[in-house]
């Protein structure tokens, strides 16, 4: 090593050991390095293992990004998953353990409705805040029986209602749907009767499939039997592709519309040559390299759709959810002050409650009076073309 550059290194070792010196002796304040302990209860096996999956690779690569950033001064994350394996009781015993890990500041549970509706209960007694990736209403309302609970997909209310503007705008008159056999599909159904009342589109029939069926293709058959101008499929996007799949064997012409619930990956893979053309409500992250990056928020959504799909070779639209689930809590936490244990969790919970972000999933919301942030102009058309999701238009 030539002299020079071991006086250098010498001189800036020695101002930085007089800068660390200085601030201990003569008060200067030291960062909190408290680690940010979130909790995550998903689904890493069972039927719902897919989007599982999904959540747990989003969260890691945020809290990476978020350690990695400064962002967060001294402050790390620390994440703890377990798998609930998409069984509702084994949720609860997760919330049960995780609350009672006094490290744990909140927690995120991933997409499975029964799993959030089941806990909410659970979930106030501890006194743990925590954000839901399920999209069910019954999950944050009452709003006053469930103070500690909040929730980031989209509501089934502004998906009808995009929904059924697209279909009025393109004349169709007659529809039939196929939608879940679980809370958030039943209060997509209501949703849908009350848009299309108002719409004056006649409902010819409806259909429920269960979160577990792999085999839709008796109900699809009973809907396009009644000839529908348009098929509305309200299910997860594995019975999606597969409804899809059965309507065009059926030969049925119509337009096939699919709710939020229906979003997957960008690349349709498989069942791209059923859905081409379909129409999907979704936000606008899935297609954010369409976007010209006009704002900072665009521009985040447009670097969080490149870090995943460079690392994980592919993009699933659910992801930013989770992401920006995490940089809520990470928020929240930096305003919380330093109080511990279930102070802290009060303290966090108030700042979670009218918490605002521009998220990578959209605008995103927190009032007392709704605990479900996504805002409705965070949702978008969407239409299959050439094997993947594009903007409409």
């Amino acid at each position: 090593m030539s002299p020079i550059r071991s006086a250098s290194i010498a001189a800036l070792a020695s101002a930085v050991l007089a800068t660390t010196l200085t601030g201990c002796q003569f008060g200067g304040e030291k960062q909190d390095s408290r680690p940010i302990v979130i909790a995550a209860d998903l689904e890493l096996s069972g039927a719902s293992a897919a989007i599982g999956k999904v959540y747990q690779r989003a969260l890691e690569l945020k809290v990476e990004q978020l350690n990695s950033s400064g962002a967060l001064g001294a402050r790390k994350i620390e994440l703890k998953v377990k798998d609930n394996r998409s069984d509702a009781a084994e949720s609860l015993r997760n919330i049960n353990d995780f609350s009672g890990d006094s490290r744990v500041s909140a927690i995120i549970m991933g997409g499975c409705n029964e799993c959030a509706v089941g806990a909410v209960r659970t979930i106030g007694e501890k006194h743990i805040p925590t954000v839901a990736l399920a999209s069910s209403g019954a999950i944050t309302e009452p709003v006053a029986e469930r103070r500690y609970v909040f929730k980031l997909a989209p509501n089934a209310a502004d998906s009808a209602a995009t929904l059924t503007a697209e279909l009025k705008r393109r004349g169709i008159a007659k529809v039939a749907v196929l939608h879940s056999a679980d809370s958030y599909g039943e209060e997509g159904l209501t949703a849908l009767r009350g848009e299309f009342d108002k719409a004056r589109i006649r409902l010819l029939r409806a259909e429920a499939a269960r979160t577990t069926d792999t085999d839709v293709s008796g109900q699809v058959g009973q809907l396009v039997d009644r000839k529908p101008d348009a098929l509305i499929v309200w299910t997860p996007p594995e019975q999606a592709a597969l409804a899809a799949a059965n309507a065009r064997q059926s030969r049925f012409s119509g337009d096939l519309f699919f709710d939020a619930s229906a979003a997957g990956d960008l690349f349709l893979g498989a069942s791209a040559r059923s859905a081409e053309k379909a129409t999907l409500i979704f936000t606008q992250t899935m297609v954010i390299d369409d976007v010209i990056a006009t704002t900072p928020a665009k521009a985040a959504r447009r670097q969080w759709f490149q870090d995943y799909t460079a690392r994980f070779g592919g993009y699933n639209g659910f992801s930013s959810f989770a992401a920006d689930a995490v940089q809520l809590i990470a928020d929240a936490e930096l305003r919380s002050g330093d109080e511990s244990g279930t102070a802290h969790r009060d303290t966090l919970r108030d700042v979670l409650e009218t918490s605002q972000l521009d998220g990578l999933s959209g605008p995103i919301r927190m009032t007392p009076d709704n605990h479900s942030g996504l805002m409705p102009q965070a949702l978008t058309t969407l239409v299959a073309r050439g094997g993947r999701w594009r903007l409409a238009g």
